[in-house]
């Protein structure tokens, strides 16, 4: 400490220092003589949290501490250097990751999340014209939750729905009545009518078949 209480001036006790006689400085980093030269502590780092240079420098001064080539007199680095790993790394689950170090990889996910709009679903169960049919409609399986999309109705063939004769023989012929299952294209041919002005089709019809 410096005799007049300001903690500043060149008197005040280094926070790292080289021990000349055990080895030279030309045996230390950049990075490490610039905290020496510059009287820092390692926790007001020189380089960013996370970088190679910064894992480098915690490894770097963990070793010549214990070779005593430095001494470090702050006592927070101390407390990095004899309680934690940082700047060491091991393998997990096949991934080399560092020691003692906090990612915050929460709150990366949630901001990659702001920045992709997420996407919205189709509109489920409006049938629509056009597709590899006739026409299509995006149905959700009950049992797997996910989006189908279902297409039906033969192209170039015109739907007699205005023909009560014609509607009944195609109700009959394909059992409209037993055709539950939203996901199969069944379903929603023997129930065209009911979407007819959906789909731009004339009918005055406002039943199922």
């Amino acid at each position: 400490m410096c005799s007049c209480g300001c903690n500043t001036c060149d008197t005040k006790k280094p926070a790292l220092m080289l021990n000349e006689s055990v080895a030279p400085r030309e045996i230390l980093s950049e990075g490490l003589k610039y905290h020496i030269d510059n009287k820092k502590p390692l926790t007001e780092h020189v380089y960013r949290a996370g970088s190679s240079n910064y894992f480098n420098l915690w490894a770097e001064a963990r070793a010549l501490y214990s070779r005593g080539i430095i001494e470090i007199t702050n006592e927070d680095d101390l407390g990095i250097l004899l309680e934690t790993d940082l700047g060491e790394f091991a393998l997990y689950e096949g991934k080399k990751v560092p020691l003692d170090f906090i990612f915050e990889e929460i709150e990366e996910e949630l901001d990659e999340a702001k920045a992709k709009p997420k996407k919205k679903d189709p509109p489920i169960g409006k049938p629509k014209r056009g597709g590899s049919k006739k026409f299509y409609v995006y149905v959700r399986n009950p049992k797997t939750k996910k989006i189908k999309k279902v297409s039906f109705g033969q192209a170039g063939m015109s739907a007699k729905i205005n023909n009560p004769k014609a509607r009944a023989a195609f109700s009959k012929r394909h059992n409209c009545p037993a055709k539950t299952d939203k996901t199969k294209a069944s379903y929603w041919s023997c129930r065209l009518p009911r979407y007819a002005k959906l789909l731009g089709l004339k009918s005055n019809f406002s039943g199922f078949w």
